[in-house]
């Protein structure tokens, strides 16, 4: 198996409205099309997760932003192109997402990745990803494939192959919130 063959896989997966085991550019992530509902409400199920707890966003690439945050943070350009590591950033105002995926004062977490496997699997797919840890709601992540349990991989519609791609980081991102056009706190670092 190579890695077109699973972004292409994958890439299927989704379109179907399916729910996918991948790796990212942090830790082995649970994923869906961003843009369908009843696909993210399926992730929060097998994570029994509460669902006014929203998941983060992978987009391929920084300029797709725009379509994404209603107002972007004047600070925000420096802090994308200077973090070293994989870093989540929650933007206090998005548009063109569903509501499953807006916080309550109207935030969303959207990551820009660098993981070749995730780029290439936006990239075909057309929609930006949803990324979770794999893992029950309150539980630690799975860091390696062989920590994701059992129970969940039989929930999922597709597996991406394990062996096509090492995840490199083994932690969950930084995540950064903008507070206004200047500030920024870090929630997890």
């Amino acid at each position: 198996m190579n890695i077109s063959e699973e972004v292409i896989k994958a890439s299927s997966a989704l379109t179907k409205g399916g729910v996918i085991i991948y790796p990212t550019d942090t830790i082995w992530g649970l994923g869906c099309d961003a843009m369908n509902s009843k696909a993210i409400e399926k992730i929060m199920i097998i994570k029994k997760r509460p669902t006014n707890k929203s998941m983060l966003v992978l987009l391929d690439q920084a300029e797709k932003l725009s379509h994404y945050v209603d107002s972007m943070p004047a600070i925000a350009w420096d802090l994308i192109t200077q973090t070293s590591r994989p870093t989540t950033f929650i933007y206090p105002k998005v548009k063109n997402l569903p509501k499953i995926l807006v916080a309550a004062d109207g935030s969303a977490a959207i990551r820009i990745t660098n993981n070749d496997f995730c780029k290439r699997l936006i990239r075909l797919f057309g929609n930006p990803i949803v990324s979770t840890s794999v893992n029950y709601f309150g539980q630690a992540p799975a860091l390696k494939f062989s920590d994701i349990r059992k129970e969940i991989i039989k929930q999922v519609d597709y597996v991406v192959d394990p062996c096509i791609s090492i995840v490199s980081d083994s932690k969950p991102s930084t995540i950064i919130r903008f507070l206004d056009d200047y500030s920024f706190e870090i929630v997890r670092d």
